[in-house]
């Protein structure tokens, strides 16, 4: 089992237990916000409960109020038909009644002016302190005229004016407190959701509590809200004195809407933090990896260029001994390949140089050394479309790329089959297609092909297609990928480089 694939099921276990992990949290927030949207429902129904109770509380003191309204407005009804009586006597009756009666009052308050409209009594009116006695008279006065129509003595010119008993008075006010206070803790005591109290129509607010107060003042945008409100919830139907049939509008709170929330942005900064955590650690590894790399590459030059020099003399002994040419002009060219070899582990880690060269000439070359390397059972062809085209390469860099893809091509082949080269350009780029005729890639694997580590040969580090890919994208700025590939079939290899024209 090679490292690809050790690394390849360490990343499946990884992802199945942050899966695992991921599920797991999510299901225990969600099965804590499920409990605590229970007992908000719980509270909920007691808090409508409560609502529909207080409401009825408030309908009763509403009619026992209209009651004591009623005998109230009576009893100021029987206080001015006893001052028209006596305004306007019976030929035989005794007054004392109506006069014991008429002084007897002790909750309504009554204004009486003589003829030249001068205050003349009063009787149970109440004065704040600090006020002038004559401004709040007149005020009352007022009061008096709007509200009940005054009674004219006419024998002896004397205008009465009266108001409903400060009883009553009293009691309308407690109502109206009541009523105030019974909307503002409904809407308050709301265990802690949002809740809209509204008319009859439903579409105006009178309270709101936990609504932002944009959507409050904005009818279009309100009327979406309480639509909203009403999907998750019925709404509590309420009767009110005076004001009717209300609604009660309410959903879930925002505590518990964060809490369903929580978990997934839990998740998620903790993916950020592990993804940017991973991403520094492994750039460390690269550039760890790199030195690595670099220092093997130039040491290896090193170690090649005293036994290259030692071999190169040995060429010219031989040679001076009468060798036959034939094989001192292939020892030049083996030599000649080693050399280009010691330069390029050297340029490895530095910034090559990049010259114009024809692409034509640097597969033409490379295929033409590897011809007569390779087995003879292996069919090699080139095809240029653009011959003088031209790209800016380091020719021993790029001569090792068309190498690792030429050996990789003959091991799919297992030394059998056609190999064929094809240069041409599209939009602006020079390619090079390497297509052999081997047992081909899974597409499953056609983008983890240049991965360190991957290989499909029983011996070998995986190491090459690797280097490929970092020799054509990081120092001559092109593309390298599997163009297509089937099983059974072959693969084909593209290189992209921009073109210098």
């Amino acid at each position: 089992m090679n490292l690809y694939s050790n690394k390849q099921r360490w990343k499946i276990v990884l992802l199945i237990a942050a899966l695992v992990i991921a599920g797991i949290t999510l299901w225990y927030s969600n099965s804590i916000a499920e409990k605590i949207r229970e007992e908000e429902k719980l509270k909920v129904k007691l808090w409508s409960e409560a609502i529909q109770q207080r409401s009825e509380l408030v309908n009763y003191t509403e009619s026992l109020f209209e009651e004591l309204r009623t005998e109230e407005r009576e009893k100021a009804d029987r206080l001015a038909q006893a001052y028209r009586i006596i305004n306007d006597p019976p030929e035989q009756g005794d007054l004392t009644f109506i006069t014991e009666y008429l002084w007897s009052n002790k909750t309504i308050p009554v204004l009486i002016y003589n003829g030249k409209d001068s205050l003349l009594y009063k009787i149970n009116v109440r004065q704040p302190d600090g006020v002038d006695p004559e401004q709040f008279t007149d005020s009352l006065k007022q009061v008096m005229i709007a509200r009940n129509e005054p009674i004219q003595l006419t024998d002896v010119g004397h205008t009465i004016y009266y108001n409903e008993s400060y009883r009553f008075s009293e009691l309308r006010s407690v109502m109206e407190d009541l009523i105030s206070s019974f909307i503002s803790e409904t809407v308050i005591n709301s265990a802690s959701v949002p809740v809209i109290l509204t008319d009859s129509t439903q579409t105006k607010a009178i309270r709101a509590e936990r609504i932002d107060e944009a959507i409050l003042g904005d009818s279009l945008r309100l009327q979406k809200r309480i639509a909203e409100m009403a999907k998750e919830n019925k709404p509590i139907a309420i009767e009110l004195p005076d004001s009717g049939l209300n609604y009660i509008y309410f959903e879930d709170s925002l505590v518990l809407t964060q809490l369903q929330y929580f978990p997934v942005v839990q998740l998620i900064l903790i993916a950020v933090f592990l993804i940017t955590a991973y991403l520094i650690f492994s750039t460390f590894r690269k550039a760890e990896q790199n030195q690595v790399w670099v220092g093997m590459a130039k040491e290896t030059a090193h170690q090649l260029g005293t036994p290259l020099s030692s071999l190169m003399a040995w060429v010219q002994l031989l040679e001076s001994q009468g060798v036959p040419k034939s094989t001192i002009v292939e020892l030049d060219k083996d030599l000649t390949r080693l050399n280009m070899i010691t330069d390029r582990f050297s340029k490895i880690g530095s910034k090559p140089e990049l010259k114009p060269e024809a692409i034509s000439t640097l597969v033409d070359s490379t295929f033409n050394y590897l011809d007569s390397r390779v087995s003879k059972k292996v069919v090699i062809t080139m095809n240029h479309q653009n011959p003088q085209a031209e790209v800016l390469v380091s020719p021993p860099l790029f001569s090792w790329v068309l190498e690792n893809l030429v050996k990789n091509a003959i091991d799919a082949m297992e030394g059998v089959g056609t190999l064929d080269a094809e240069t041409g350009m599209e939009g602006g780029f020079i390619y090079i297609d390497i297509t052999d005729s081997g047992k081909g890639i899974p597409k499953s694997k056609q983008k983890t092909v240049f991965e360190p580590g991957f290989t499909t040969k029983k011996r070998g580090w995986g190491l090459g297609l690797s280097l490929t890919k970092r020799i054509v994208e990081e120092y001559h700025g092109g593309k390298i990928f599997v163009k297509r590939s089937e099983v059974g079939k072959g693969t084909t290899f593209r290189i992209m480089l921009r073109s210098t024209v």
